[in-house]
């Protein structure tokens, strides 16, 4: 497992209702001042939660990475999202809890498994789904 990795914070946080969004926003400033672990480098904004995120919002991913490369704090990014993304309180909500069932449903859920399995952490029955995984795994959880 790895160390909590400082200046990444967990999915389960939130910017305007979104989880995941502070990791995100954390990620492109990271890969921006070329600090960004090389392991998240393959699917930064291209896969995984950074890309349902951006699939969700509608948000162009060019967009928003300049557009965060150059907001002063979350407030701003936060007040951007806000003004920009058109999204219904259910929608967001239907997002987050995609992101935090991730893991549990379907063949996500067999590879979930073999993992935690794989970790060691079978018996933690607080690591529920993927975003709870990649807690543990940089040492939140």
């Amino acid at each position: 497992m790895k160390t909590v990795f400082q200046g990444l914070r967990s999915p389960h946080e939130k910017i305007a209702g979104w989880i995941h969004l502070p990791r995100f926003v954390d990620k492109i400033r990271l890969h921006q001042a070329g600090k960004l672990p090389p392991d998240y480098q393959p699917n930064f904004a291209t896969k995984g939660f950074d890309l349902y995120w951006l699939e969700a919002s509608g948000v162009n991913k060019d967009l928003f990475i300049n557009f965060v490369s150059r907001a002063k704090d979350d407030q701003e990014v936060e007040a951007w999202v806000k003004t920009n993304v058109r999204k219904t309180p259910q929608e967001i909500e239907a997002f987050n809890q995609k992101i935090l069932g991730h893991g549990r449903t379907g063949d996500v859920a067999e590879r979930f498994a073999a993992r935690k399995k794989e970790l060691g952490l079978s018996h933690r029955n607080d690591v529920q789904c993927s975003v709870d995984l990649i807690d543990v795994d940089e040492g939140r959880l």
